[in-house]
């Protein structure tokens, strides 16, 4: 009995995923924002931020916040925008998940967590108010909670009265898959049974912009939509920044099962390897985006010739859009990286940062429950070393059971999650 029992605890949990919320300049929940990339719709517009010394022209925002009443005061109140943004995908995947039912009528709340990441925070609120501390010598007296990075974490853990494991990861464009993938480990091991996890960004201040706008990453394209954020293309020039918020619920699978919940989709693997090579550019040799594909690929149990579909990190920029077509050349080897159709959904969001992954991973899950591959729209012109079938321009309907999301991001953060459909 005792072997029994030890070869039971050590056995990996398996994790599926029960609900699923976003906002985004596309819409403010999930399916809005997947209807709108299957109309092939923008959600970034042309906007002159020239008299700021900002030469990047379009972006991704969204002009109305989703509702957050019923939220309390005390709670609402201290959130900047991001939080707020990340709270309503939270409430988005909850209802999903659980519907009219609490948390606590089917699990212990300490086995209960959340994982809310972001990549700068309330940065915009933080110095909206302290230009008003100098002004007026007052600041606000949530001032200290808008620039807390694990303000939306509370948030999420207050509403729902999660007690579990709590952690705000902040690894700029990769954080929302380290979020679910870190969550996905915690249930996979037994410390959890249930999880909340995602990001949310918004830098829509001037400064914020010019911060990133001054290193060249953001497109400089001046006049053309279709070439403000084309991945893969030979006119690619920068990413379009974006801001959003997407939440994954996850459950231990039995636990998820005796409950009656719906089975979205389930984590299958997760990779987590650093470039320690640069803070923006992506290493010239690959190896740990390499290493990454492959760790989520062996954790999740399967062959590279196993895929059906990735979702690039695919940002239209000159350097990621060829490093990460190289790195899945070498992860999966070229035959199985040609067969596997890949897209890059940010030609739609534009680069929600932090929010990028978590949000993917859901396009990921929709992709799998309507067996269609969403194209990268705005691919006009490939760029020759970038060969792979990227799914030009008009989605394929195809069958679909495995899925790979790729996030990299600044600070040579890269991170994978293996997907599939959890029948």
């Amino acid at each position: 009995m005792q072997k029994d029992f030890l070869q039971t605890a050590n056995t990996p949990r398996r994790v599926v995923v029960t609900g699923y919320g976003a906002v985004t300049p596309l819409g403010l929940n999930s399916a809005e924002s997947w209807a709108a990339i299957m109309d092939y719709t923008p959600g970034y517009r042309y906007c002159d931020k020239s008299a700021a010394g900002i030469k990047s022209r379009f972006y991704g925002l969204i002009d109305h916040e989703p509702s957050l009443k019923g939220v309390p005061a005390a709670i609402r109140r201290r959130l900047p925008r991001y939080a707020r943004l990340t709270l309503a995908s939270a409430r988005e995947a909850m209802q999903m998940a659980f519907g009219d039912d609490k948390p606590e009528q089917h699990y212990d709340l300490r086995d209960c967590g959340v994982i809310m990441g972001t990549g700068w925070a309330g940065q915009d609120e933080t110095q909206l108010h302290y230009e008003d501390y100098l002004r007026t010598g007052m600041g606000s007296p949530f001032g200290c909670f808008f620039s807390m990075p694990n303000s939306a974490t509370a948030a999420v853990s207050l509403l729902w009265g999660l007690r579990g494991y709590q952690n705000t990861p902040v690894a700029a464009c990769a954080t929302g898959t380290i979020a679910v993938g870190d969550a996905f480990e915690l249930i996979r091991n037994g410390r959890a049974s249930m999880m909340l996890a995602g990001a949310g960004e918004s830098l829509r201040s001037d400064s914020a912009v010019w911060n990133i706008d001054v290193l060249g990453a953001l497109a400089s394209e001046q006049e053309e939509i279709t070439r403000a954020c084309c991945p893969f293309s030979l006119h690619r020039n920068g990413f379009v920044l974006s801001e959003g918020a997407a939440v994954l619920c996850l459950e231990e699978r039995e636990s998820a099962l005796a409950r009656g919940a719906n089975i979205l989709g389930e984590i299958l693997g997760y990779g987590n390897f650093s470039d320690a090579f640069d803070f923006t550019a992506p290493a010239e040799d690959k190896i740990a985006r390499v290493q990454t594909i492959r760790h989520a690929l062996a954790q999740a149990g399967i062959a590279a010739s196993d895929l059906d579909y990735i979702n690039a990190h695919g940002t239209s920029t000159p350097l990621n859009d060829l490093n990460e077509t190289e790195a899945i050349k070498i992860a999966l080897g070229e035959s199985a990286a040609y067969a596997t159709p890949c897209s890059s959904t940010k030609s739609y969001t534009g680069h929600l940062i932090a929010a990028a992954g978590s949000f993917e991973s859901i396009v990921c899950l929709q992709a799998l429950e309507h067996q269609i591959m969403p194209a990268t729209c705005h691919l006009d012109a490939p760029d020759p070393a970038c060969d792979l079938d990227y799914v030009p321009n008009v989605h394929r309907p195809a069958v679909l059971n495995t899925t790979l999301n790729l996030s990299f991001g600044f600070g040579g953060a890269n991170a994978a999650l293996v997907i599939g459909r959890g029948k």
